[in-house]
């Protein structure tokens, strides 16, 4: 008993040790600076493989839905001739109903439709969408404690994250949708709801509904000089379950020009660019 009673405030001095140190963990994580993706105006630049796609994350599943292996993706520029996205619907993670549209439209594809993308045709990109594009266009961040705002240089789109407050109760779904975030360190979390089904969210024109969900986990890699996004969407509607997957960029200097898509460009295969009926000026 008398060892037992030595013991046993030892163990309480231990636990409380360590709970002290977690708090101070804790508390030193959450008044730590935010990372900064925006010093010195440089741009991100994403990695683009075979082309704009999302990697599947180590240990992650459900993967991203991927090129079908019969019909091999060619990206411009690899001296081969160009293809367009088919998507493999034999994921197993997509439902009937989205098989069966998918189906439809790599049908249409494989039998010489030119294949819509939301960048194509000028269109918003939506989300999680807004994280493929890239090449020799960049992503900037703009930051203050109230707003994070990511503009792409294709098209100056923008997505406006608002930091630190909650959803709204019911969002109106819009193209980039209601973004909230907040700052785990050295991770910026963006939490995104109120997507419009109106437009697909990925490059194989994958089909979302209005209860589209995505989650983000922005932050620098490699001494500053890369940056990751990890993300997890769960659509109930479309998919069986969430999936995850990852797009990666790097630091590079690129003057923020004005990229304009679609004027000029009415013309341009068969986009199905959205032209107003009468000037508005």
């Amino acid at each position: 008993m008398s060892n037992l009673k030595r013991s046993f405030p030892a163990g309480v001095i231990s636990l409380a040790a360590l709970a002290a140190a977690l708090n101070a963990q804790s508390v030193a994580q959450q008044n730590a600076a935010p990372p900064d993706f925006s010093s010195n105006n440089l741009g991100w630049v994403g990695l683009n493989g075979n082309g704009p796609f999302f990697e599947p994350v180590p240990g992650r599943l459900p993967a991203p839905v991927t090129q079908d292996p019969k019909h091999p993706f060619v990206p411009n520029g690899v001296g081969g001739q160009p293809t367009y996205r088919i998507a493999d619907l034999s994921h197993p993670n997509l439902k009937p109903w989205v098989k069966e549209r998918m189906k439809k439209d790599n049908d249409e594809v494989l039998a010489g439709k030119i294949a819509f993308t939301a960048a194509s045709s000028c269109m918003p990109l939506g989300v999680p969408g807004f994280m493929v594009q890239g090449g020799p266009n960049a992503l900037y961040f703009v930051q203050t404690p109230a707003q994070v705002r990511m503009v792409s240089q294709s098209n100056q789109q923008v997505r406006r994250v608002a930091m630190g407050v909650p959803h709204s109760a019911k969002p109106k779904p819009s193209w980039y949708g209601e973004s909230v975030g907040h700052y785990e360190g050295d991770t910026l979390v963006v939490d995104t709801i109120g997507i419009s089904d109106k437009l697909p969210f990925f490059i194989n024109r994958t089909p979302p509904t209005e209860k589209l969900r995505v989650v983000e986990r922005w932050r620098m890699v490699d001494g500053g000089r890369m940056m990751e996004a990890i993300f997890m969407v769960d659509d109930p509607d479309t998919f069986y379950e969430p999936w995850w997957g990852m797009r990666r960029y790097r630091r590079a200097q690129r003057d923020d020009n004005e990229v304009i898509c679609a004027e000029g460009n009415r013309n341009l295969f068969d986009y199905n660019l959205a032209v107003a009926d009468k000037p508005d000026f």
